[in-house]
């Protein structure tokens, strides 16, 4: 947890988001970069370079108004902006700096649609991005995270690098970690193997039947009360509707807790 990201949105309540960064990465004496991108829409080539320069010196000042609002605790906060597309600036830091080892970030950094678990630009980086991401529920205040659910429909993970940020957060917090493995329809063996990095950090293991993951993680919710929740992100997975639009209902998925987001790429 070296390098930890937290884009900042529209919302007054950003510096909250910026917050819980710097209570969560002060446990791993982390740097935290802020970032913002934004576009120039130019209507003559002599008016781009200006244009450019005001608009990234007006998000450079409110970027400082939102770490002005923040105990920093010593963590150290650097800014980080981009001209251009959203996912190409967040590989861009991701290159810059080294690596990013995980990004925080409210579920609607700017959506204001109160129907809506996850928000257009929130949705978006998790759907386009191989990084690590920590989705933090607005006004959430920051706890060690003593007990944590990890919800999968299969076992079958490629590369052990994948859980690293689990791994490092259950050896951080000594937390009691249980693991649900949800068989949906048309499962196969296969998904009913389980990595063994996985159990090798897992106090428990409950095997459900349910339609969905999400709808084994409700069954399961209340009895395990966990203070975090992390799931796999893939096509058919746990946001699978996110390959559908960016967005996620509150309908389709809502979790009161903290969730953590780990990437399986080619799945």
């Amino acid at each position: 947890m070296k390098n930890i990201l937290v884009p900042i949105g529209t919302s007054p309540d950003s510096y909250k988001t910026l917050q819980y960064a710097i209570d969560f990465g002060n446990n791993f004496s982390s740097t935290i970069y802020v970032m913002e991108v934004f576009n120039v829409v130019s209507v003559g080539a002599g008016s781009l370079t200006n244009a450019s320069n005001k608009i990234e010196k007006n998000n450079r000042e409110q970027l400082l108004e939102v770490i002005s609002k923040v105990d920093a605790k010593g963590i150290d906060i650097k800014i980080a902006t981009y001209q251009g597309d959203l996912i190409e600036g967040l590989k861009k830091i991701d290159k810059e700096y080294l690596g990013i080892d995980l990004i925080i970030l409210s579920p609607k950094s700017n959506d204001i649609n109160e129907a809506n678990y996850l928000g257009n630009t929130s949705g978006k980086i998790i759907k386009r991005t191989d990084i690590p991401t920590l989705i933090v529920p607005k006004d959430y205040e920051y706890k060690p995270f003593k007990s944590i659910l990890t919800a999968f429909k299969s076992g079958i993970l490629k590369r052990k690098r994948i859980l690293t940020p689990l791994i490092t957060i259950n050896k951080k917090f000594n937390s009691n970690l249980n693991l649900l493995l949800v068989k949906t329809p048309g499962y196969s063996d296969d998904d009913l193997r389980l990595n063994t990095a996985l159990l090798d950090i897992s106090s428990r293991l409950t095997i459900t039947e349910n339609a969905t993951t999400y709808l084994g993680v409700l069954e399961h919710f209340q009895t395990k009360q966990p203070d975090l929740l992390c799931v796999f992100r893939r096509k058919r997975g746990f946001f699978k509707k996110l390959w559908e639009k960016n967005t996620i209902s509150k309908s389709e998925f809502y979790a009161p807790i903290p969730v953590l987001v780990l990437s399986v790429k080619k799945d």
